[in-house]
């Protein structure tokens, strides 16, 4: 191996998710990054919450994954349960480190392990990069209440206490500059990926298709979460505009979340309950099924710092309609491989999807470009080098820094030794950067240490 090369890792990832238990985003991601890492050599180890009757241990493919129950107490609120998690994440990962050996890169996901990441970071002496897959202020348009206030200042410590910080977007990168003053050579835009067979060898199941509409029926389908921040209050107030000008149209509402109720009134408000259908949480099968049976998926969210959803339905050959929020407007090229409208504007929402319509031949092409790009620019492989070029720099940073710590540790001891002789210390540039090799490294240490065995 080439001098400095960094090969097979041991990589230990913290999140507060991962399947089965799926409350966002989080948990595919990590999930396929795991996966994608663990097949190509590396050994990958998943420290998260235990749910259900899931195992505590269980290898899930090649990746090892440690599952963790909070305390038999009960938290307050969220912030109590969350940091009894990260009690519990510590001490896993302390059993898990005691058994596998020392590891090379801890990855944190998001700031509900942010104690933990922070913790095992200083007690091991490991290197620590976290993704931030949002933020409070994003998604609440600002900082309100302590609560809020009490997340931002934890997605701070975080950011702060990891080398790199990896986002998905550059709309996210700015925020997290902007928010939290990390400097912008330390955060890295690698942008989520999508299993590209997901939908192989699926077709439209016509009977399960009938479940929510008549075969001469257009279905437009939202799939997320049902809170506010995905604008699906958006689509509601499209529907009259679209309804009005294209008749033979449901649409269909996918997910679980605190506004559903309020949503459920919305549509009874404006008359168009018998058009819309809530079919809470679907699972993998059932949402693969939904891709590949609907003819517009629509994401027209308020705030986004990506959006898997929108390649979930670009890959499913969907005609895709999103807003202009966030990472959204990076995914999508207007008219070209999806259509885009106004965060928070119900009219322009609803052109965009009356353009698409009523122009089959729009509606196929963007398609069409919109499954090639996804294919070309979000498959997990190309995601994964891109992480795994930030975990090498992230690495090589770190011994760089304690090389230099070293380094000047011996130089002051043998300039006090040498004090007394008459020949100074070498002038030469002994500068340590995260560019200086494992050699040049040795090259300037081992000397000090000659030195001072030859003054003891």
């Amino acid at each position: 191996m080439p001098e400095g090369e960094i090969g097979f890792m041991r990589i230990m990832m913290l999140t507060w998710e991962y399947p089965p238990r799926i409350v966002g985003g989080i948990a595919r991601v990590v999930h396929d990054l795991s996966q994608v890492f663990a097949n190509q050599g590396h050994e990958v180890h998943v420290i998260t919450y235990k749910e259900g009757n899931t195992k505590e241990f269980e290898k899930d493919g090649e990746v090892y994954v440690h599952r963790i129950e909070t305390y038999p107490i009960n938290a307050n609120n969220l912030i109590d349960w969350v940091m009894q998690f990260n009690f519990c994440v510590i001490e896993k990962a302390a059993d898990v480190i005691k058994e596998f050996g020392k590891f090379d890169i801890v990855h944190a996901h998001d700031w509900l392990v942010a104690y933990s990441a922070r913790a095992i970071k200083n007690a091991y002496k490991l290197p620590l990069v976290a993704t931030i897959h949002a933020t409070e202020s994003g998604r609440n348009k600002g900082i309100h209440d302590k609560n809020q206030g009490y997340v931002n200042d934890v997605e701070w410590l975080l950011t702060y206490e990891a080398s790199n910080v990896i986002c998905n977007s550059m709309y996210m990168k700015h925020e997290i500059r902007n928010l939290f003053g990390k400097p912008f050579e330390n955060i890295h835009v690698v942008p989520n990926g999508i299993n590209i067979n997901k939908f192989d060898g699926q077709e439209r199941d016509w009977e399960f298709r009938r479940n929510y509409a008549s075969d001469n029926e257009k279905i437009v389908f939202f799939a997320g979460r049902i809170v506010y921040e995905k604008g699906i209050q958006i689509l509601l107030d499209a529907a009259p505009k679209i309804l009005q000008n294209y008749n033979d149209v449901k649409f269909v509402i996918a997910g679980r979340g605190p506004c559903m109720d309020e949503l459920r009134a919305q549509a009874e408000r404006l008359g168009i309950s018998n058009r819309v259908y809530f079919t809470g949480y679907l699972n993998d099968v059932q949402i693969t099924k939904m891709y590949k049976a609907v003819d517009i998926a629509t994401f027209p969210s308020l705030y986004e710092p990506f959006g898997i959803v929108a390649l979930e339905g670009m890959l499913a050959g969907c005609a895709t309609v999103v807003s202009d929020a966030g990472g959204l407007n990076e995914i999508v090229s207007h008219g070209i491989d999806g259509m885009k409208s106004y965060s928070g504007n119900s009219n322009s929402l609803a052109d965009s999807i009356l353009e698409v319509l009523f122009n089959q031949d729009l509606c196929k092409q963007i398609a069409k470009n919109a499954h090639e790009k996804v294919v070309k620019e979000f498959n997990w492989n190309t995601i994964a080098k891109k992480t795994m070029d930030v975990y090498k720099e992230t690495i090589k940073s770190a011994k760089a820094s304690q090389a230099k710590v070293k380094f000047e540790e011996e130089k002051t001891i043998a300039k006090e030794e040498m004090a007394s002789f008459a020949p100074t210390f070498a002038t030469e540039d002994s500068t340590i950067t995260t560019s200086t090799t494992d050699k040049e490294i040795r090259g300037i240490i081992n000397p000090l240490r000659g030195l001072k065995k030859q003054l003891n």
